[in-house]
């Protein structure tokens, strides 16, 4: 079930009249089912705090599509700063360098495609897909990367594994569960995407989220929930419950990968 949070915009500022009117406008409209408007402004005229005040009284998830990395960055930073209690999240191409391949037909000659990616993008990329599936006071700021497939957003919620204290879970049933969800187990590089077990522990770091979750276990229930310190495993607070959602977002289930191998095989 999506969070029910309302957005809270914080400024120290009010609209200005121009600015309410631009507002109670847009939001008229939207309201109405108009899906195309156009709102005019010079640079410096506060476009990005009139679409602030909009998303505010909407209370709607809300996509800001920029066209270049630069400008998404910084509309990032701004609507970060106007909703600090919410979810603003970037979206942009993960990849650094990339060279598509290619053939020269005059020299024969055949070039590899070759791709240099972000890790950090990525990982932003990641929280942005988890919190459009989990939240609704969720602003997305991304460049024209987001109009790509990424995967079926069904097939990914489907996949989240939701664990609670007191509940039975097998060490070797979790693990398995993990891997399925394209986790990497590493006892020695404890990184976003992997998972670890020492005994009757399980930390397991999500690629979306800042902070890893420790599972502690009596036998085969887990008897503590908490999110640690990634690098001294200090705790930081404990919790009841929490849902891991998978490693990428490309996820299948079974009866998907055998249908597609039965395909492919002669």
């Amino acid at each position: 079930m999506k969070s029910s949070k309302k957005f809270n915009l914080q400024s120290k500022f009010k609209p200005s009249p121009d600015q309410e009117k631009s507002i109670t406008e847009i939001v008229s409209n939207i309201n109405e089912g108009k899906d195309r408007q156009v709102l005019l402004g010079v640079t410096g005229s506060g476009k990005t705090y009139v679409m602030a005040n909009t998303i505010q009284r909407l209370n709607r998830p809300a996509l800001v599509l920029s066209h270049n990395k630069t400008l998404a960055a910084q509309l990032f930073e701004e609507f970060k700063d106007f909703f600090p209690d919410n979810a603003v999240k970037y979206f942009v191409s993960y990849y650094d360098y990339y060279q598509p391949e290619a053939y020269l037909p005059g020299k024969d000659v055949y070039i590899e495609k070759e791709a240099d990616i972000n890790q950090e993008i990525e990982r932003f990329r990641l929280s942005a897909m988890n919190s459009a599936v989990t939240r609704r006071d969720v602003i997305v700021v991304a460049s024209v990367s987001c109009i790509y497939n990424i995967g079926d957003p069904g097939n990914y919620e489907h996949k989240a594994l939701p664990l609670k204290v007191g509940n039975t879970k097998p060490l070797s049933e979790l693990s398995r569960d993990l891997v399925f969800m394209q986790y990497k187990r590493d006892l020695t590089d404890f990184v976003p995407g992997s998972f670890r077990v020492k005994g009757d522990v399980v930390d397991i770091f999500m690629p979306y989220d800042d902070y890893p979750i420790r599972l502690e276990y009596w036998g085969d229930e887990i008897e503590r929930i908490n999110y640690i310190e990634p690098l001294t495993a200090h705790k930081i607070s404990e919790v009841g419950e929490v849902e891991i959602f998978p490693s990428k977002n490309f996820v299948f289930d079974a009866e998907t990968i055998n249908i597609a191998v039965s395909k492919i095989r002669p």
